[in-house]
This record gives C-alpha cells, structure tokens and sequence, in this order.
C-alpha cells in the first residue's frame, strides 16, 4: 500500500495541513482508500491538538482537523510509510542520523514538490501573521508536487 508521512516540529500545524491537503487530492482522484497518509512531529507533545490559528484555515480550504492529535516520531512510526517528508533541512538532518537506515525515504517536502530544497517555516517561531502565508505555501506545494509525491511514495 502506497504511504506518505508528513514530519514537522510539533505536528500541531504544517505536518496536519499536508497530509489533509494530500488526502483531499487522493480523494479527488478516487484513489483515497488504497493510501495511508499520516503526520507527526519530531518534537511532539502527543495528544494535542492543531493550534488554533489553524482552525480558521481548515474551515475556509475544507479540511477537517477536528480530531487531530499531535503524534511524535518513533521507529515504528517511520516502518509505516514508505516517503516521509519534512518541512525543514534540520527535520531530513536529525531522522537521517537517528534512522539511518531509513535516510533512502526521507526527503524536504519543497525538493520533492519543486526540485528546489528549502525550508517551509514554522509560523511559530516568526513574526507577523504567517499562518496563512504558510498554509497557503503548503498547499501550493501539494498542489504542485502532487504527481511526484504519489510517483515516489507508491514504490
């Protein structure tokens, strides 16, 4: 079965927004039931749920987080899914050394959406109102990385 694992920090806003915006793409292909798609955070506080900042976002792109709780990277967690994709350098860097012997599945969610590696920020730890810069960037990559996450994950 074709898996993909999105991976940010706390889990609690990109990671939940991806794997939506992903689930909602394989909805629409109808091809939702053979997938697995989750998210985790690479220090996660288990059991919480998306921030509330993210709630304005979901009700307004469709998605439904309402039973979103916050999961934190494991081992067993990792075997599940055949791509993971992180929103930061540091996020690849750390699983890498932790998990070397799954660095061939993980990747940066831009390189793999647009062939150019960089960071997606964490709305967190910046000024201003970048929720929705965020969210919206995150659904521009899925969008537009749509064929190659489903070409790598389904290997």
């Amino acid at each position: 079965m074709p898996s993909v694992l999105f991976v940010c920090t706390a889990n609690r806003f990109r990671s939940p927004i991806s794997a939506a915006l992903f689930s909602r793409r394989l909805y629409q292909e109808q091809l939702a039931q053979s997938w697995n798609v989750g998210s985790a955070g690479t220090w996660a506080e288990p059991d919480l749920p998306v921030i509330p900042s993210l709630k304005w976002f979901s009700e307004n792109f469709r998605l439904d987080l309402t039973t979103h709780k916050a999961r934190r990277i494991n081992r067993e967690l990792l075997a599940q899914y055949n791509l993971i994709l992180v929103m930061e350098q540091n996020h690849q860097e750390s699983l890498k050394v932790e998990f070397p012997d799954m660095k061939d599945k993980i990747f940066l969610l831009a390189e793999i959406c647009t062939g150019v590696g960089y960071d997606v920020p964490d709305p967190v730890a910046l000024n201003g109102d970048t929720f929705l810069d965020v969210a919206k960037e995150l659904s521009d990559l899925i969008d537009k990385g749509f064929l190659n996450i489903y070409r790598q994950a389904d290997r």
